[in-house]
């Protein structure tokens, strides 16, 4: 067979991996500009951090803020299983703009090199990096809505599925090597974790079969470029007793969906988290009767705004 037409590995609406090497992706791949959004009007612009990776973010800043009025940053880290999706894919630039519209905090949405071509660890290398450019122009840089705007005191990790795996490995990272002029990393919000285990657990029994199972390995070997096993903690979290003390935040808000193929994992990474002596505060929102990512696909339903309506007031602290 012709190796640039023989599939070697299948992502359903995700991407073809062919035997050539070649790399054909079904999803992620629309563009929409930043720019002031007619619905909320959020105003926002890109910014390239490393013009040889492609590393760059898109900063989004709420309507009628203050001259000198200091907000939350919220640093959101999309998802895409680690393989499509950028910061302005529609999906994820819409569901951006409605964040910091109603949550009043400025977003920085990470576009990061995605899977398999550049594979785990580099998107969290890429998010460290940006996070660290965070940091060092809401001290003094040339973009002044972070400079005048984004509080130190108040950052905040967020993401969904792979960006949540991200998320919660840059927190564990800050935890480890702290990051200059940051004194802390206030909240963690984790929405459907891929996060996933050589061996199935509690209900995951009855509904991932050996198939199943042979096939998240293959699809976590591609991501990582076959460097990490199943159980590394970069994937399964849950396996490390000490996981509280490895994580660099305050608090942690982990969102299940109850019909999501990671809602046994997200469930075990809060009861892990609890029982690891951590001193912070963990909360677990579960959404009964939805699918995993629900929230980018059904926004304007009821459940997805309730979802949203709990993540702002755990940035509030309520």
């Amino acid at each position: 067979m012709d190796p640039d037409s023989d599939v070697q590995y299948f992502f359903p609406e995700g991407i073809r991996v062919y035997k050539s090497g070649r790399i054909e992706r079904l999803d992620g791949t629309e563009f929409v500009p930043a720019g002031e959004d007619p619905t909320t009007g959020v105003a926002s612009k890109d910014f390239t951090i490393d013009e040889s990776t492609g590393l760059s973010v898109r900063i989004y800043l709420p309507k009628d803020v203050g001259p000198s009025e200091k907000l939350p940053v919220l640093f959101f880290i999309h998802g895409g299983a680690f393989f499509i999706h950028t910061a302005g894919s529609p999906v994820y630039h819409r569901y951006a703009n409605i964040f910091a519209s109603k949550a009043n905090v400025l977003v920085v949405s990470v576009t990061y090199q995605l899977a398999p071509e550049h594979p785990v660890p580099i998107a969290y290398d890429d998010t460290w990096q940006a996070l660290k450019w965070v940091v060092s122009i809401c001290q003094s840089g040339p973009d002044t809505w972070l400079s005048k705007h984004g509080d130190l005191n108040r950052i905040f990790l967020a993401g969904d599925s792979a960006g949540a795996n991200i998320a919660h490995n840059i927190a564990v990272r800050f935890g480890s090597e702290g990051l200059d002029n940051c004194p802390k990393i206030v909240g963690l919000l984790l929405m459907n974790p891929y996060f996933w285990g050589k061996n199935r657990i509690r209900n995951e029994t009855n509904i991932v079969d050996s198939n199943q199972q042979a096939w998240m390995e293959e699809t976590w070997s591609l991501i990582c470029g076959g460097k990490y096993e199943m159980d590394h903690p970069f994937v399964n979290p849950i396996e490390s007793p000490d996981l509280g003390m490895k994580l660099g935040c305050e608090r942690v808000m982990v969102n299940v969906a109850e019909l999501d193929l990671f809602c046994e994992r997200g469930k075990a990474y809060t009861e892990v988290l609890k029982k690891s002596g951590w001193k912070g505060e963990v909360e677990l929102y579960e959404t009964k009767g939805e699918p995993h990512v629900y929230f980018l696909t059904q926004f304007d339903s009821e459940k997805a705004q309730k979802e949203m309506d709990a993540m702002i007031k755990f940035i509030n602290g309520e």
